[in-house]
């Protein structure tokens, strides 16, 4: 309940009101299971809603959503009216002005970081890498910024694990050394993220805080409602979350020193799976981001069942506590029991330690910030009801809540696949392939182009040779043809020379006759015609 400027929160021998000017001072609802924590949120989320600051808290158990729904009067708070003061017609109940997120999906307006968002260190805590896998994701981070790959969801930092991999060896000299052991031991783990629903948390489009900064139109602030009564099952992704949600805030808000009241306030139920096996780095940060974000006016409540879940650095910034009771059965709980009360400022009136372990269910010890920044004296106190219900809310209730939420849907509600490192390896490697399928059919064309080329210099050789031996084979011949042409020539000689011969000595003889028969007429009439002829024969050589 807001009352100028304070919320009343419970009452003790004097009221406990939380200062809006000091509520960015952070703060601490602690309390065994049962003890009213709930109560104590729901009070404070009121309160910081009606001064018109937006909250943000996680529905760990599927009752916070009763904040979007106005309570009612029951006989056990007409019994609790006196103790405050309180008349039944000074009473209000009415819900608060509520949005309700869900990182899985389900049942509310998608909440969706990047894998780029998260970051490496973040993101090894989340995955529970060793400090070498650590080392190897961060330079998965680098190749993928100095290569412009976006990493946007799971299947970008797998297809990019598995591409630093294959070119280890070109990125060792840069980079440095990248087992093929810390991606594989990487990739086992993001199967298990995948299986609890990190295919859906992380991609596009990404989460804008500004969205959580809104006011409602009648000038309260949205109560921005985390719907994490399955995502609890899965408490790494929800522990850095939230741890991603509060540096974010931290790294992008603007100083504002210390306001008069918050500009959002940040309540992170189940505290204590933040701090679980949290790394020396890591857990720096978170003191660092607890000790500074104050001045970004953001207040960070933690919520737990004992603050010894808390780290005592981070403890000692929680300057507004509400210590709902604390139950001890053995030594150590006894120890935790004894450092709680011992936190407070110390009341004359009672013993913190034994009020801390007599406290019933809505009692709280409380001691919040004065207007100096001190710690008020611890007050024995019970909480006040919230105007909201107490329970969980009707599904009816909800569905008009979704339904109201239409232009967060439009913005979250359809997931974007853009191009990211997976398309761009895909890419990548489809040019690889088809430059390596293009080398081996040029490799396969030049061995056949070779292997023809062999083929056909045999052929040519072959046929060199068979040219030779024709052209040896009609050489032959030719001199074969020309020697019988130059025998038949010289027996055509030899047989014209005969018959020339022969001729030449029938001409001569003839002309021998001739003569003689010239001769043997001009004998016969001296010696007649018989001995003239032999005359002329004797004379010439011829016979007749």
């Amino acid at each position: 309940m807001l009352i100028n400027d304070k919320i009343w929160v419970a009452q003790g021998d004097v009221p406990c009101c939380l200062l809006l000017n000091q509520a960015n001072r952070h703060g601490l609802i602690a309390g065994a299971s049962g003890t009213g924590k709930t109560v104590t949120l729901k009070v404070l989320a009121e309160g910081f809603s009606e001064a018109g600051v937006p909250v943000f808290m996680a529905d760990v158990k599927g009752d916070v959503t009763g904040m979007a729904q106005a309570g009612e009067m029951t006989d056990g708070l007409r019994k609790r009216l006196g103790y405050f003061g309180l008349k039944e017609d000074e009473v209000t109940f009415v819900g608060a002005p509520c949005r309700i997120w869900d990182m899985l999906g389900d049942a509310g307006c998608p909440v969706r970081i990047t894998i780029s968002d998260m970051g490496p260190v973040l993101l090894s805590r989340l995955l529970g890498l060793t400090d070498v896998q650590q080392g190897v994701l961060n330079v998965v981070f680098r190749v993928a910024d100095d290569q412009g790959m976006l990493l946007l969801d799971l299947k970008d930092l797998r297809s990019m694990l598995t591409y630093v991999a294959d070119h280890a060896k070109d990125y060792e000299t840069t980079y440095g050394r990248v087992s093929s052991q810390s991606v594989g031991a990487i990739q086992r783990t993001l199967l298990a993220v995948e299986d609890e629903g990190g295919d859906i948390f992380f991609g596009e489009p990404d989460l804008d805080l500004s969205d959580w900064f809104a006011n409602a139109p009648d000038g309260r602030g949205y109560v921005n409602i985390l719907n994490a009564a399955k995502l609890i099952n899965t408490p790494q992704i929800y522990a850095m979350f939230l741890l991603w949600m509060l540096s974010t805030l931290f790294e992008t808000l603007p100083e504002v020193g210390d306001p008069n009241k918050p500009r959002f306030v940040f309540f992170f139920d189940e505290a204590h799976l933040l701090f679980k096996d949290m790394p020396k780095q890591l857990g720096d940060k978170i003191v660092q981001v607890v000790k500074l974000i104050r001045s970004k006016g953001v207040g960070v409540y933690f919520i737990s069942q004992s603050p010894s879940d808390i780290p005592d650095e981070v403890l000692a910034q929680l300057s507004n506590r509400v210590q709902h009771g604390l139950r001890a059965y053995t030594p150590a709980e006894r120890k935790a029991v004894k450092a709680a009360a011992e936190s407070f400022r110390e009341n004359p009136a009672f013993n913190t330690a034994d009020a801390l372990e007599d406290l019933g269910t809505g009692e709280a010890l409380v001691s919040f910030l004065d207007d100096e920044g001190r710690p008020s004296v611890v007050q024995r106190a019970r909480v006040l009801f919230p105007a909201c219900r107490m329970a969980a809310v009707d599904q009816q209730v909800i569905d008009d809540v979704l339904a109201a939420q239409t232009t967060l849907d439009e913005k979250y509600g359809v997931a974007v696949d853009r191009e990211s490192a997976y398309e761009m390896i895909n890419d990548a490697r489809q040019v690889e392939a088809a430059n390596a399928q293009l080398a081996a059919e040029r490799e396969a064309f030049e061995k056949e182009r070779e292997a023809f080329e062999k083929e056909r210099a045999k052929e040519a050789e072959r046929a060199a040779r068979e040219l030779e031996r024709e052209q040896q084979r009609q050489l032959r011949q030719l001199e074969r043809e020309a020697e019988a042409a130059r025998k038949k020539q010289e027996q055509e000689e030899a047989r014209r020379a005969r018959e020339a011969a022969k001729a030449e000595e029938a001409r001569r003889r003839q002309q021998q006759k001739m003569v003689t028969d010239v001769a043997g007429s001009l004998l016969s009439p001296l010696f007649g015609k018989r001995t003239g002829k032999k005359i002329a024969r004797g004379i010439f050589g011829t016979r007749l």
